[in-house]
């Protein structure tokens, strides 16, 4: 009969264990692209209050004032998110330094 779950011929990926420096570099990219949220959805703010809606159209009126709001909200969630990554990565980082300086050195073993 044929197998119906073949195994592959290939080794299975294992995943690296975290480090502090991969923490800290990711970290800062996180934080970069939060700056640069934050700036994009300042100016998306900006240039929406800059232009208001002429209408006399009340659904119009709506409808335009959800797409901005939808927007605006959409722009300020990804920069939270990528602010709280930013923030857990970070505290990875620390937690991950502090075990390995916490953890005790193992005495020699004299083997004769």
């Amino acid at each position: 009969m044929t197998d119906l779950n073949p195994t592959p011929n290939t080794p299975a990926l294992t995943p690296e264990q975290p480090s502090v420096l991969r923490c800290i570099t990711g970290s800062l990219v996180s934080s970069a692209l939060a700056a640069a949220g934050y700036l994009l959805t300042s100016s998306i703010a900006q240039s929406f209050a800059n232009k208001p809606i002429h209408s006399d159209n009340v659904a119009v009126v709506n409808i335009s004032s959800a797409v901005r709001t939808l927007v605006v909200g959409i722009s300020t969630m990804a920069t939270g998110i990528f602010a709280l990554v930013s923030l857990g990565l970070m505290a990875l980082g620390l937690k991950i330094l502090i075990q390995q300086l916490s953890k005790p050195s193992a005495p020699p073993s004299d083997a004769q």
